[in-house]
């Protein structure tokens, strides 16, 4: 959408301007060209669609959520929304539910407990507590991005303002031991370039993959001498595999020594890269992209400059895994204002389910979607 459009919101300093010029592991400067404003944010904090196919459809389906925008009423379900929290397993994320649950003091009316609004998808689990959802993203690039494109849909029905995004996930450190967080300030790929690449129509397209960096500082901000580990700010490494990718040597296929890794491990840690994952590039790109506010907080497993291979126990992972849920939390809390009574589940509604033929269809196109 260019500048000079009617329907384009406050223009934003950023347009048309080349990204801050970063090293590859090539050697070379890095510059995407941004054609288009890279970042929209709209003065009502609304979420718009970059595609204007939707507003002439009859109905949109969420495939991979088991929602439609003509079956389900998307507005009154999800419209208090503000915080949206994203993690790799369904289990994972049901454990963030009910850990902010607590946080909040959110009680949920007598005889009901959490549900997984979207277990006729069979893919993601998502589940709602007050203006938080947690939603499992799976694992890699493809499975993100998936979730991405309807979980932003469904912001924009569901009419939601000025929402916040968060990956809380698991990451292997680079120089830094497991146990230690770290907020991603950019998202790079395995050749550290910073944006997206992928081809849409038989041409390549790059999507800068840019974070709020006040966001990511004021996350920072909220770790405490108390704490039992470190929060660190620094870029991130994503990945399109776990093994080869990301230069490990226990996969089924290692054509490089240990040398080799070693001295790739500790070229891009001198490019102050911390951790290395597989999600944080799609993340940050289609974040951006749709102009919502996104941060990504991991937690190491371990220092891969030390091995490849996770050694601690079960019960020593778990406890880490809870720590970027509890920086998230202190951020909930602040932004809702948590010094007064906790809030209080909505009085019933209108019916969420508007069209009981719509939803048969829509569940029956879910579970059958690949």
């Amino acid at each position: 959408m260019p500048c000079n459009s009617e329907d384009f919101p406050v223009p934003c300093d950023r347009c048309q301007e080349e990204l801050p010029g970063s090293e590859t592991l090539e050697g070379e400067k890095s510059t995407v060209e941004v054609k288009s404003c890279c970042y929209v944010r709209y003065p009502d904090g609304a979420v718009r669609l970059r595609n204007p196919n939707i507003e002439l459809m009859d109905q949109d389906i969420l495939y991979h959520l088991a929602l439609g925008s003509g079956s389900h009423d998307l507005q009154q379900m999800f419209g208090d929304v503000k915080f949206v929290c994203m993690g790799g397993t369904p289990k994972r994320m049901e454990q963030f539910a009910n850990f902010i649950m607590d946080e909040i003091g959110y009680k949920l009316p007598a005889g009901t407990t959490l549900l997984d609004i979207s277990q006729y998808s069979y893919r993601y689990s998502m589940y709602k507590v007050g203006p938080v959802l947690s939603i499992s993203h799976g694992m890699g690039i493809p499975s993100v991005g998936i979730l991405l494109h309807e979980v932003i849909k469904l912001m924009y029905h569901a009419r939601v303002k000025d929402p916040v995004f968060f990956r809380l996930g698991t990451c292997g450190g680079i120089g830094l031991d497991g146990g230690q967080l770290v907020i991603t300030d950019e998202a790079v790929d395995g050749m550290m370039r910073p944006y997206l690449e992928l081809p849409v129509l038989g041409q390549l397209v790059q999507r800068p993959s840019k974070l709020d960096t006040d966001l990511a500082k004021e996350l920072k901000s909220l770790s405490t001498q108390d704490d039992p580990f470190e929060t660190h700010v620094g870029r991130t490494m994503c990945t399109y595999d776990f093994y080869e990718g990301q230069g490990r040597l226990d996969g089924a296929f290692c054509d490089y020594t240990e040398k080799e890794k070693l001295e790739f491990l500790h070229k891009i840690h001198q490019n102050n890269i911390l951790n290395m994952e597989m999600e944080s590039l799609a993340f940050a790109a289609l974040t951006h992209h749709a102009g919502i506010r996104a941060a990504v907080i991991c937690v190491t497993l371990l220092n891969r400059l030390n091995g490849d291979q996770v050694a601690s126990s079960k019960e020593v992972m778990n406890e880490w895994q809870n720590r970027p849920q509890a920086i998230v939390a202190r951020y909930i809390k602040k932004h809702m204002g948590m010094t007064g009574p906790a809030p209080r589940p909505p009085p019933p509604g209108p019916k969420t389910v508007v069209n009981s033929k719509k939803l048969k269809f829509v569940r029956e196109e879910s579970q059958s979607y690949e």
